[in-house]
């Protein structure tokens, strides 16, 4: 049997078995290539014992991402694709697992966010195939009909024409009998996929030995190692080795080395910040507030696998003009009043905008920049009209996390017969109750659960699916309780026999680690008093910032900040703009080509970047402005200092 063959059918017939109806799209084959769907185990081979088992790993993962891409550089700019390489990595990805990685807000994942995704699917093993048979070989002879596959193949899943199974059973089927022995067929599907595993590591070695002969070995380390944790990345370097940072390089960088790089224009930036005493910009109540209009909601930051960060948005309506403080501050979860929630430490901030006079453009309004410990405020005079309210942070300590080799928490168990949660994931699904119940009431509107529904799954559930969940879930005023929501996730649970890859998937959405703890998401609460005035705050939607928050920082920065011209190139300008507790760096290209920017942050000193990195690059586009970075102390009692020298590659 050809190894396509082998290839189509495991793909098609595990989409439809293993993981039901929920893949987007069929795998694309390369025809008559043995390394299209190759696996990424972390065993070293005979003779290759000197290699770490990292630099295995990351050997192995471009070794299955060159078998797609022409280079480890170029992104994965769509689902499809995303779908394709994990599948030429052995993996076997569900919808649910794609839409986990690949969001609406997704517009493209790097060589890096690649290797992360390995990290955290496994391959599907033998015993996962043979499960996957075994549920259709009704009378367990250890073989199936033609019909029986063509029954499945083309009724669930990835479905295939009657002449597509035609084809491959032709091949499949060798001694002619209208059956296929499934488990000879495993142990030939996993011989090929380790052959393949071996002819793209061979292929992966013999471009490598091209490129030492023709460039040298310093070039081909930094255009094939930058990426291992193991290995000195001249194009990025971690700068907080408590958190897992992901390089954010452009494609279209040059491949050249940092010595080979010429740089004809630079300008460099120190501003030394003693510590955070917050004294010029405290945030003091109004006296009276307490007999203001209020309103208020909950919200949260999550961070996405790109490193992205996606929010609640707010609609605020005001009556009439009116004297207004309005207040954002982390939500601290923890029963305990000695120890706070992990995320108290996260950087919080609301931009206010409104409809500049008929037009669709907004301008900012306000900003929260004073501040009373993790709480951020502003006090003014806003006038009466509809305004759009942006929560923001920064990034710099809402960081992707190491993956911990810590013990997998247990979801549920077994009691008297019957599937339960555990106290440990009960205990996590009611911090999530308390997260997506925005309005506080102690029950989830259908507004409230479509929020969480789409953050999980990137879908809304209808109206007729509500009224299905209030038939059979515990509600009160037509609203979920916290035990309806319970039970929902225990369904969902037996559903799936005990299985709790979907939970997880759920539980990785909101932010939760494999030991149950929320490092990868930020809840927050938003405070509004109005002195004169009804006011209304409605939750309008979940998004990532996108242009519109690149723009509002932009236009921030440009206002009220320093402005740089780079000598010799005086169309790149810098600004900069500093609190007292974050410093924020605009790049403005006036020129009408495209200008690649490289940062350096090596000297900064008790600081972290937005980046995540000390050294990396920006690609800023004709005739446009983009953020650069954020910069925060490590430790605000300290002395920090921000040092950046940016250049242009060219």
């Amino acid at each position: 049997m050809s190894a396509c063959s082998i290839i189509i059918l495991l793909s098609v017939f595990s989409l439809g078995v293993i993981n039901g109806n929920n893949i987007p799209a069929r795998m694309s084959i390369q025809q008559g290539s043995i390394t299209a769907t190759s696996s990424v185990p972390r065993q070293a081979e005979s003779g290759r014992s000197q290699c770490t088992e990292d630099e295995i790993f990351y050997r192995n993962c471009r070794a299955a991402y060159l078998t797609v891409f022409r280079t480890s550089l170029e992104n994965i700019t769509s689902k499809d694709q995303l779908c394709l390489v994990l599948q030429q990595a052995g993996r076997n990805p569900s919808g649910k697992t794609l839409e986990k990685y690949w969001t609406q807000h997704t517009k493209k994942l790097n060589f890096d966010d690649f290797c992360e995704i390995l990290k955290n699917e496994k391959c599907t093993g033998k015993s996962e195939l043979l499960k996957a048979f075994k549920k259709l070989d009704l009378n367990s002879d250890g073989y199936l009909t033609h019909e029986e596959l063509y029954k499945v193949l083309t009724t669930n899943g990835e479905r295939m024409t009657h002449e597509e199974l035609k084809m491959i059973m032709d091949e499949a089927d060798i001694n002619k009998d209208g059956k296929l022995d499934y488990t000879e067929f495993c142990k030939l599907f996993l011989a090929t996929v380790e052959t393949s595993q071996k002819t793209a590591v061979a292929r992966l070695e013999t471009m490598t030995k091209m490129k030492q002969q023709q460039f040298g070995s310093s070039t081909v380390a930094s255009l094939e190692l930058s990426s291992s944790p193991s290995s000195k990345s001249l194009l990025a370097t971690s700068q907080n080795p408590e958190t897992d940072l992901i390089p954010k390089v452009d494609s279209r960088l040059p491949s050249r080395t940092s010595s080979a790089r010429s740089r004809r224009a630079s300008i460099s930036s120190t501003i030394t910040m003693g510590p955070i005493t917050t004294k010029g910009l405290k945030l003091t109540e109004p006296k009276a507030m307490k007999n203001w209009q209020h309103t208020w909601s909950k919200g949260c930051f999550f961070l996405e696998e790109d490193g992205g960060i996606v929010s609640h948005r707010y609609r605020l309506e005001l009556h009439q003009t009116t004297n207004v403080c309005l207040t954002i501050r982390p939500l601290n979860l923890s029963e305990s009043e000695e120890k706070q929630s992990s995320w108290m430490n996260v950087d919080t901030s609301l931009f206010v905008l409104r409809n500049n006079g008929d037009s669709e453009v907004l301008e900012v309004v306000c900003v929260t920049e004073l501040r009373e410990k993790e709480k951020f405020g502003w006090k003014g005079e806003l006038r009466s009209g509809v305004y759009h309210l942006l929560p923001f942070t920064t990034g710099c300590r809402l960081r992707k996390r190491r993956k911990s080799k810590t013990r997998e928490a247990k979801l549920v168990h077994r009691e008297d017969g019957n599937l339960a949660l555990t106290k440990e994931f009960r205990a996590a699904l009611s911090d999530i109750f308390e997260i997506i119940d925005l309005d506080g009431n102690g029950l989830l509107s259908f507004d409230e659960y479509n929020f969480f529904e789409f953050r999980t799954s990137g879908e809304k559930c209808d109206r007729e699916a509500w009224v299905v969940c209030q038939e059979n879930f515990d509600t009160k005023k037509n609203e979920l309780t916290r035990q309806g929501f319970m039970d929902l996730n225990l369904m969902e649970a037996n559903d799936r026999e005990g299985d709790p890859k979907d939970l997880w998937v759920t539980l990785e959405s909101m932010g939760y680690s494999k030991t149950l703890e929320m490092h990868e998401a930020c809840p927050f609460v938003i405070s509004i008093y109005a002195e004169d005035s009804k006011l209304k705050l409605t939750p309008i939607s979940l998004e990532a910032g996108g242009n519109l928050l690149n723009s509002v920082i932009c236009k921030s920065v440009i206002s009220k900040g320093e402005a740089k011209a780079m000598k010799n190139y005086s169309n790149l300008v810098i600004h900069i703009y500093k609190t007292e507790t974050r410093i924020t760096s605009v790049i403005e290209n006036k020129s009408e080509t495209r200008v690649i920017v490289h940062v350096n942050n090596e000297q900064s000193k008790n600081s972290v970047s937005s980046r995540g990195l000390s050294i990396f690059a920006v690609e800023v586009a004709p005739k446009t402005t983009t953020v650069c970075q954020h910069v925060m102390p490590i430790n605000e009692k300290l002395e920090w200092i921000y040092s950046c020298t940016e250049s242009i590659v060219t």
